[in-house]
């Protein structure tokens, strides 16, 4: 009786060899005479191991793609340009058991398998090997102040190792991920990318996890949700009055009037003028304002006596 080897493995002609080893794994296992008890799985068994043998081998495979199954057993006439006889006639050896050994590499490939009345489960080359995933890869993601401010897209190319379509081979490729920075996000704030790590057969990829670090900023220094601002001012403007200019994140310029006496740990608040709380956006946290008063260097002594009779307090 004449056999379909692709139909035996259940592919179609333009089948790769990922596909073909991947049909015979599926097929084999299902079939296999030691699990499989219904009538017709040994004749099936024996079938998908002949196929294999066949599809497997890339001059077999062409021979039989070219001439068919009585062009690959009964052998076919020599290529133009070169002597000898008819090549050799193909003669499967009739064990299956072998084939399937060989292809899963062991002498029993269900020892270690987990198995019950509806699955068997099988891992790549290696069975009985319990997936587990490889620890997370953690990556900084540097941030501007204005970044964490306004919110922003950030584009993130990166390189791992992806499994190729034969289940045992990788290579290395790139892609592209995206991170949308939400307003408010800390220094901490952790991205995670799930099993973006390195591909393995007997492995779960690891977790990418980028880590928010951010930026010194020339004017601000963040404190959680407030912003902190250093003015600086003259003993002058400390002592008699002064307002404070203060250019946003937002762009707008602020105008701060400062009537009190400034001594050093005189702070002025403005509320609402800080970061935006990331689970409220339309909250903000407040500005504070400190400041750093410059003394002058010398004092003539007329001067001195000036400034001692000024501050004199009757």
């Amino acid at each position: 009786m004449k056999s379909d080897y692709y139909e035996a493995l259940e592919i179609n002609r333009n089948a790769t060899d990922a596909d073909i080893k991947r049909a015979y794994r599926r097929l084999s296992l299902k079939f296999h005479p030691s699990k499989n008890k219904e009538p017709g799985s040994t004749e099936r068994f024996s079938q998908l191991g002949e196929a294999y043998d066949v599809l497997s081998d890339p001059q077999k495979k062409a021979t039989y793609d070219k001439f068919g199954e009585e062009g690959l057993k009964g052998g076919i006439p020599p290529e133009v340009g070169s002597s000898g006889a008819w090549s050799s006639k193909y003669v499967y050896h009739g064990n299956p058991e072998k084939t399937f050994k060989k292809f899963f590499g062991t002498n029993n490939p269900f020892a270690n398998f987990f198995t019950n009345d509806a699955s068997l489960q099988f891992s790549g080359l290696q069975p009985g090997v319990v997936k587990t995933q490889d620890s997370p890869i953690e990556r900084d993601l540097p941030l501007s102040l204005d970044d964490l401010f306004h919110g922003c897209t950030k584009k993130i190319k990166i390189y791992h190792r992806v499994m190729n379509e034969d289940g045992y081979t990788s290579s290395v490729k790139h892609k592209f991920l995206t991170v949308d920075v939400k307003p408010g996000w800390k220094e901490g704030t952790r991205i995670i990318f799930s099993k973006e790590g390195d591909q393995s057969p007997n492995s779960i990829p690891a977790d990418l996890v980028f880590i928010v670090r951010q930026k010194s900023h020339p004017l601000f220094v963040r404190q959680n949700d407030d912003l902190i601002y250093v003015a600086k001012i003259s003993l002058e403007m400390a002592l008699t009055g002064c307002s404070v200019d203060v250019q946003t994140l937002d762009g707008r310029l602020l105008t701060i009037p400062v009537n009190d006496i400034v001594h050093p740990a005189y702070k002025k608040t403005l509320t609402g003028e800080g970061m935006p709380l990331p689970q409220e956006r339309s909250q903000r946290g407040d500005l504070i304002i400190t400041f750093d008063i410059q003394f002058p260097e010398k004092l003539s002594a007329e001067r001195r006596q000036l400034i001692k009779h000024a501050l004199t307090f009757k």
